[in-house]
């Protein structure tokens, strides 16, 4: 059980990591100190949510189509692997410096209308969550610990992410430390890509 919640947190964790518009933003607004505990509640309930979609789907499928298994770790593989490639192409065309100060959101309705538009209109979350998690945690014994250690970690992720931004403040306003971030999740993904391929 603690070895797939273990799997599940930190494959989670690192899919979740990478830089994207709905981190960007959920940052600029913990930069800011505006709606952060809406804006963090909003992204970890919608990744718990996508999650356990993957999850319960994937063990019906795997019930009815036991190959289902194989084509997932394959896939899973060969995504994590042009994720990482993008992660290091990012790399070294320099990543961008943060700007805390860009346009604010407003109301509140408006901030969680935005972080919701970030999240479920981003093709990539369906990807991570729903497809690759999902499947990755059809080759567990108990996916649902999996499943569970995947949500755990997104709620660790946006909770430390929102509040602790403003220590981050002066590391995240450096493009370097976005490139820094990028070949940290590019390495991530690679490995996760060869234990699913040589697993």
């Amino acid at each position: 059980m603690f070895e797939a919640a273990g799997a599940g947190f930190f494959l989670g964790f690192s899919l979740i990591m990478a830089i994207g518009a709905q981190n960007a933003f959920v940052l600029r607004q913990g930069l800011r100190g505006e709606y952060v505990l809406p804006l963090v509640l909003t992204c970890a309930i919608s990744d718990a949510v996508l999650i356990a979609a993957g999850v319960m789907g994937f063990g019906v499928l795997v019930e009815a189509y036991p190959r289902a298994v194989d084509l997932a770790r394959w896939g899973g593989a060969a995504f994590l692997l042009v994720y990482g490639a993008m992660s290091f192409r990012a790399a070294m065309r320099g990543g961008e410096a943060l700007d805390a100060n860009g346009r604010k959101v407003g109301s509140l309705k408006a901030a969680v209308a935005t972080c919701l538009l970030l999240t479920w209109a981003n093709p990539h979350v369906y990807l991570d969550t729903v497809v690759l998690l999902g499947g990755i945690s059809s080759q567990y014994a108990l996916p649902w610990a999996f499943g569970l250690g995947a949500i755990v970690a997104s709620f660790v992720f946006f909770f430390s992410l929102g509040f602790g931004a403003r220590l981050l403040r002066p590391m995240f306003t450096s493009a370097r430390a976005w490139q820094v971030l990028d070949v940290v999740v590019g390495l991530t993904m690679w490995a996760i890509a060869a234990k699913l391929v040589l697993g």
